[in-house]
């Protein structure tokens, strides 16, 4: 059975409801956002560093330790991050790592998480992200999308030329409900959202998979049927 799509002007009136009806914060909804992430990574951040491990699915540790996150506008952070905007004064007061060298870091890395633009991206790019993007789109290393690849229209796709019209990462983990664009993806597929409510899914006919034991996160296909 195929997962439904849903656009980005139902996403975030789903995000609304979910703080409205379901009694999350903005913050809880991050933090499960993140945990869906780091779930389909493995993404070593502070509470690595206690050797608690969560589940590794695509990149476990003895690919490498290194994860450079590329944040854009939205509230998305950890481990080393670049990030061009205020949000570097946030992970400064928080300890977190914090490179403005994205070249270097993507030399150095081993997986790169690409959370630049959220569903409600509209082209076109703006300083910085052009140069960011054509980095991503011509790297060696695997690159992991949130929510749509950095530069693809949310409908549309990949843009028709320019930075991103090739851009195709390794993984890309749908958050809530996928979005229409994952028609054109070609990667490895997961869906994040066991913090959907039956009430909200119902509201916007969406299917909520059956996640195994504790996970957040389920591997499906482009399509939305679940990959054994």
């Amino acid at each position: 059975m195929a997962l439904k799509t849903i656009t980005a002007q139902n996403a975030a009136a789903l995000d609304k409801d979910l703080m409205d009806s379901g009694a999350f914060s903005i913050d809880q909804l991050m933090e499960l956002a993140g945990l869906s992430v780091s779930q389909a990574v493995q993404c070593p951040s502070t509470v690595d560093r206690l050797i608690i491990k969560i589940v590794y699915k695509v990149h476990p540790l003895n690919k490498g330790r290194d994860v450079l996150v590329v944040c854009g506008p939205g509230n998305n952070a950890i481990p080393t991050t670049f990030a061009p905007q205020r949000l570097k004064t946030q992970l400064h007061n928080l300890s977190v790592p914090f490179t403005d060298d994205f070249t270097t870091s993507l030399s150095k890395t081993s997986l790169v998480v690409d959370a630049i633009f959220g569903f409600s991206f509209g082209g076109p790019l703006r300083e910085p992200y052009p140069a960011i993007i054509s980095q991503l789109e011509s790297t060696q290393v695997p690159v992991v999308s949130v929510d749509a690849p950095s530069s693809w229209d949310i409908e549309s796709g990949p843009p028709k030329e320019g930075p991103g019209a090739k851009f195709m990462p390794e993984v890309l983990v749908s958050l809530t409900a996928p979005k229409p664009c994952v028609k054109f993806f070609k990667g490895r597929h997961f869906i994040g959202g066991r913090f959907l409510t039956k009430g909200v899914a119902e509201k916007y006919g969406l299917d909520v998979p059956k996640y195994p034991g504790v996970d957040q996160v389920m591997e499906v296909d482009v399509e939305g049927s679940e990959k054994l």
